[in-house]
Formats: C-alpha cells, sequence, structure tokens
C-alpha cells in the first residue's frame, strides 16, 4: 500500500522542486557549503537564532541579515522569487528551516 505523504513531507518536497528548479536557487546556494551566497544550513540557522521573516526577505521587504555583503547580488534574483506564490515561498522556507542544526 502506497504511505500518505505528511503536510510536512509535501511541502519539503515541493521547497526542494522550487530549489532546484525555477526559483533558480542553487546557482548560488549548496546545503552545507558557501560559494556564491552562503549555505543552506548557515540561512537557516540565521533566520532561526533572529526569528526572521524568510518569505518577507523572497518578496523583497526585509532586510539581509545572512550575508549583506551579497545582497546586491541576491537583489537580482527577486525578480524570480517576489513572483511566486506564497504557497511556494513557505515550502522553500520550510526547505531551508529542514537543514537548520
Amino acid at each position: 500500500p502506497e504511505t500518505q505523504k505528511t503536510p510536512q513531507q509535501v511541502q519539503l518536497e515541493l521547497g526542494q522542486e522550487i530549489f532546484d528548479g525555477k526559483g533558480n536557487c542553487f546557482s548560488c546556494h549548496k546545503p552545507d557549503q558557501k560559494i556564491i551566497g552562503p549555505s543552506i544550513q548557515e540561512i537557516a540557522n540565521i533566520y532561526k537564532e533572529q526569528k526572521g521573516d524568510m518569505v518577507a526577505f523572497l518578496k523583497g521587504k526585509a532586510d539581509p541579515i545572512v550575508d549583506p555583503s551579497q545582497y546586491e547580488v541576491m537583489k537580482t534574483n527577486f525578480s524570480i522569487t517576489k513572483n511566486l506564490p506564497e504557497e511556494e515561498l513557505k515550502a522553500l522556507e520550510s526547505y531551508f528551516y529542514s537543514f537548520a542544526k
């Protein structure tokens, strides 16, 4: 019998799909190492500690708290993330938080 996925699993999968696909996040972010942008893990940890609002940030409505020096680079990606539906941004946020230590 097929096991039902929890809403959380569904959301994480959606988040990963956006990360690896149309969100194009993967081109600058990797799970545990900084390449162009900070790692997913670093972002998740800092947002958790500071109770940041990742969704607001991805909409271009919140200040950068992880790596302000890279903000100009990230701003060009808001053209993608600003247009994602709320549900997809929340899924992306959940995906990031799944890496938090």
